[in-house]
């Protein structure tokens, strides 16, 4: 008799009974409405990838028509859900004066490059001697450290070899060693391009803490940097 009676209280007790159906009913609206709001953040953090493919194809395609740019965002959506990435978690923020000064620079440093690339192919004489070099940078984000790397390797006559994520350190193969300066000059240009990078795009805690700002945020000029443009 004592065993069954707790039994009879439990079911017998209205407000136990609502409480688990009100559980049940927020359960069954959080399963339902999970996967809207996620699959809604996944499409708003979806824009950057879908930019680069509209770009992307419309270069391919050499043709400005809304057929190209829709065709490359949808392109881009289609990749970024298919082969969705792991979130990077760096905070950051967009300064337009650094930014532009970062995209007009990176931009004559490609031109340069190009024609400088193009010389040593023409030129007559002996080939010219191209080297590796060590690059310590300054960011400890994997995020500014690749971002560094792939935009070094962009420039022709630069390529990447190696990236030591722990130590912070790009290993750069130059083809022409001598008419980038030596070890020493091709550290300083990755160096400061690293820090056009990071004044365009770090947090101000972010930047005071590697020196290129003062604790109220005003830019700090970099001694390895100092007088370079």
């Amino acid at each position: 008799m004592t065993g069954t009676e707790p039994r009879a209280d439990r079911s017998s007790d209205p407000s136990a009974d609502a409480g688990t159906e009100a559980g049940a009913a927020t359960d069954a609206e959080q399963r339902s409405e999970r996967p809207w709001r996620r699959q809604a953040r996944r499409l708003s953090a979806l824009w950057p990838t879908m930019a680069a493919g509209a770009v992307i194809w419309v270069l391919l395609w050499g043709d400005l028509s809304w057929a190209n740019v829709l065709s490359g965002v949808a392109l881009g959506a289609l990749v970024a859900l298919a082969f969705p990435l792991p979130s990077v978690g760096t905070a950051g923020t967009v300064r337009p004066g650094p930014l532009t000064r970062l995209v007009g620079r990176f931009a004559g440093d490609l031109v340069l490059a190009s024609f400088q690339v193009a010389w040593t192919a023409l030129r007559p004489g002996p080939p010219p001697r191209g080297g590796l070099v060590s690059v310590p940078l300054r960011s400890t984000s994997d995020l500014f450290i690749a971002t560094t790397a792939g935009l070094s390797s962009m420039v022709p006559g630069t390529v990447v070899v190696d990236l030591d994520r722990s130590d912070g350190v790009l290993r750069l193969h130059v083809l022409d060693l001598a008419g980038s300066g030596g070890p020493a000059g091709v550290r300083a240009s990755t160096r400061a391009l690293e820090e056009r990078l990071l004044r365009a795009f770090a947090t101000r805690a972010e930047l005071v803490r590697l020196g290129l700002a003062d604790p109220s945020g005003r830019p700090v000029a970099s001694p390895d940097t100092e007088g370079q443009p």
